[in-house]
């Protein structure tokens, strides 16, 4: 039986909704509040947050490169989802970090919290019902398979896409109900946003049509052409979506897979996602492939056979309801997209792309509970229906809880998954990875070791294994596994980073030089190797080659403080003192606690001639760290070279105080002090210390520095007389 109608909130029954709708919305956030305190960083989150400099950047800049980079985003392989990744930079601009995830968490929280009440909207819209709209929609929510998408940093963009879609199909169904063409044209205001969030949620004009055909039964040839919009706006999306997951990271098309495996695939998960639905135990993030893959997998084969069987089933149910038929319809529509047809990712399936797909099923629950609703004996069978969803939902609270506690923090989670999948190289390596983080060392080179044996092929793994061994000052070991990576992948422009790494290391900046450029040969917007290479140009004294590759590294990672400050100091060496105050200007605009960068602007401004900004920048950097040599000696010369009331006196407390920080060992901290006694008229003390730097500078060998202490100290010498 078809069940529609108009839902309306007013009166006295509009507040009761709304205030069930809150209560909704609390429970789902209690029942996944432990997301909160996950620690836990998943496989992409590096491209995400870890190792993005745009989002760890917030600001119309980087807001502008993530819009901007359609057919090539330079921050995260593969396809273009901007409105994710600006909502991950807002998160970051409120206080998130590698260290502090719970802002990334919370909004992610909050998101998924406002899709279930969206769904809920969804259904009572659509099947007029609210008591059993809210069941479904309750039952979503606190679905175990909803986990990984909140605390799994890369997947805003599925929470993200998600609410996008549910408005858009929210505001369609109300125009549809009310024909105003306002919310129409929302309706594809939302859509662009969805698709701009995660291309996942292309299918959606499909999903609309599947609507118009049940519960909406509108569906005609009118219903398609209005939607023509839609369909340009998907197409466009479309051929972005293949360029930039091209570009920038793997795919593969229909030719490559064959006709037979992407059938079995689809097989598979036709049952596969059901049967987690219902049944949600060992859930995991990385459902690998059978192997090997084919009717010999029990997994393969029954999803063949229910696939068989289900197609004229649901063709038969017709005849009594359009339902089941739309309902599995808008699912397979739905999640299409990820079914391998063409092929973004190395897993079979995904709790996370079951997400909005799973609506589907909510429609068909839903219309049943008002169908059992509306058979006689409303009261009971309301009663019933209400007992039955609280047992379910109390269920999946209780695993939704236990699957939170495999996120507490990403070691765990990773050995967790190879619990379910025991030897899967990919998630051994990640887990490896998270070893050295925590600086675990021998238990990432024992995966690294693992993961070979596995797959003697594994480039990554040798070239990390390198890494590893290195940072426990085996250089020879490193060496030669990031030549066997080499071996194996003559174009992987890690391994050729690595060798440079080394070879900078030892001072042999000739192959440094060599294998980065090497590495820039392979990926060209490599940002570490540009700024290695100026590194290594700068100490073979190739200042404007130098300079040239810090800038270049920060056109690939926009305000990286480390860049900028090496760029100053290179263009201060460089006598470029103009270029250098913007690139330390720029460092404390990032960073205005930074004492060294106040010292660094102080020391440039002093040579323009800019005497009391200088000033005024050194005693900042002392306030900031008392301990600072280079403000005091910058701010004493400053000030003697004033020579205003007071001012030489001032000098001689800070030159005194950068002597006594060094303990009256660095000799220009005691030339320095020298000049500032005799620009005060205190030779005895000035000849003193002259003394002492004269013997610092002979004890070294640093004959044309003693020398030129013992013209001083001459000239000094003469002038206390």
């Amino acid at each position: 039986m078809d069940v529609s109608g108009e839902g309306k909130f007013s009166g006295r029954r509009g507040l009761l909704k709304a205030c069930l709708l809150a209560g909704v919305f609390a429970v789902v956030l209690a029942v996944h509040w432990p997301a909160l305190s996950s620690r836990a960083l998943f496989f992409d989150d590096d491209l995400y947050l870890t190792d993005n400099t745009l989002v760890q950047n917030p600001g119309f800049g980087s807001a502008k490169r993530f819009l901007a980079e359609v057919l090539e985003p330079s921050t995260v392989h593969g396809y273009y989802q901007p409105l994710t990744m600006i909502s991950l930079m807002l998160d970051y601009a409120i206080g998130g970090r590698t260290n502090n995830l719970m802002p990334f968490h919370r909004t992610s929280l909050i998101l998924h919290g406002v899709n279930t009440v969206l769904i809920i909207l969804l259904l009572y819209q659509l099947f007029g019902r609210f008591w059993p709209a809210v069941g479904a929609g309750l039952l979503f929510g606190l679905h175990p398979m909803t986990v990984e998408t909140i605390p799994w940093i890369g997947e805003r963009k599925t929470l993200l896409s998600a609410f996008f879609a549910l408005c858009a199909l929210n505001s369609y169904v109300l125009s549809r109900r009310s024909s105003r063409r306002g919310l129409f044209a929302g309706s594809i205001v939302m859509y662009v946003l969805a698709v701009m969030a995660k291309p996942i949620s292309l299918p959606l004009p499909v999903l609309m049509l599947l609507l118009d055909y049940w519960p909406l039964k509108r569906f005609s040839k009118r219903a398609v052409l209005e939607k023509s919009a839609f369909f340009l706006i998907a197409g466009i999306f479309a051929v972005i979506t293949i360029i930039s997951q091209g570009r920038t990271a793997a795919i593969t098309t229909p030719v490559e897979h064959g006709l037979g495996r992407i059938s079995m695939v689809i097989c598979h998960n036709m049952l596969f996602y059901p049967f987690k639905i219902l049944w949600p135990v060992n859930l995991s993030s990385y459902y690998v492939f059978p192997e090997p893959f084919g009717l010999s997998d029990p997994m393969v084969l029954a999803g063949v056979i229910w696939t068989v069987l289900l197609v004229p089933l649901l063709l038969v149910s017709v005849r009594r309801t359009r339902g089941l038929l739309a309902g599995w319809l808008f699912f397979f529509a739905a999640i299409f997209p990820t079914m391998g047809v063409i092929g973004f990712t190395i897993v079979i399936a995904a709790d996370k792309f079951a997400y909005l797909p799973s609506v589907g099923f909510v429609m068909m629950l839903t219309s049943f509970l008002v169908w059992f609703c509306g058979q006689g004996r409303y009261a009971i069978r309301r009663a019933v229906v209400t007992i039955v969803i609280l047992i379910l939902a109390g269920s999946e609270a209780i695993a939704t809880r236990q699957n939170y506690f495999y996120w507490r923090d990403t070691v765990g989670h990773y050995e967790h998954m190879l619990t379910l999948t025991p030897d899967v190289t990919a998630m051994l390596y990640n887990l490896a990875k998270a070893f050295e983080r925590d600086n675990r060392t021998d238990e990432a080179i024992d995966r690294y070791h693992r993961i070979i044996k596995i797959d003697p092929n594994y480039y990554r793994a040798y070239n990390n294994l390198g890494f590893a061994l290195k940072s426990q000052g085996q250089n020879d070991e490193a060496i030669e596994c990031y030549r066997h990576a080499l071996r194996i992948k003559p174009d992987f422009p890690e391994a050729y980073f690595n060798l440079g790494a080394v070879a900078q290391e030892q001072g042999r900046f000739d192959n440094a030089v060599e294998y980065f450029r090497q590495a820039l040969r392979y990926k060209t917007d490599y940002a570490d190797a540009c700024y290695n290479l100026g590194n290594t140009l700068k100490a073979m004294g190739r200042f404007g080659e130098a300079v040239e590759q810090y800038n270049q590294a920060l056109r690939y990672r926009p305000g990286d403080i480390k860049v900028l400050t090496n760029l100053g100091n290179t263009l201060s060496q460089q006598d470029r003192p103009r270029e250098a105050i913007v690139a330390f200007g720029e460092v404390l605009r990032l960073d205005p606690d930074s004492a060294i960068a106040h010292s660094n602007l102080g020391w440039e401004l002093k040579k323009t001639g800019a005497v009391d900004e200088a000033i005024e920048h050194f005693n900042q950097s002392i306030r900031l760290n008392p301990g600072l040599v280079p403000p005091l000696f910058g701010l004493a010369t400053t000030l003697a070279q004033r020579s205003g009331p007071g001012d030489i006196e001032q000098a001689i407390v800070f030159a005194e105080r950068a002597a006594a920080i060094t303990r009256h060992q660095d000799v220009f901290v005691l030339e320095m002090l020298a000049d500032t006694y005799a620009a005060g008229g205190r030779y005895d003390r000035c000849l003193e210390t002259g003394r002492q730097a004269l013997g610092l500078a002979d004890g070294a060998g640093n004959t044309k520095l003693a020398d030129h202490i013992r013209e001083k100290l001459d000239k000094y010498t003469h002038a206390a007389k």
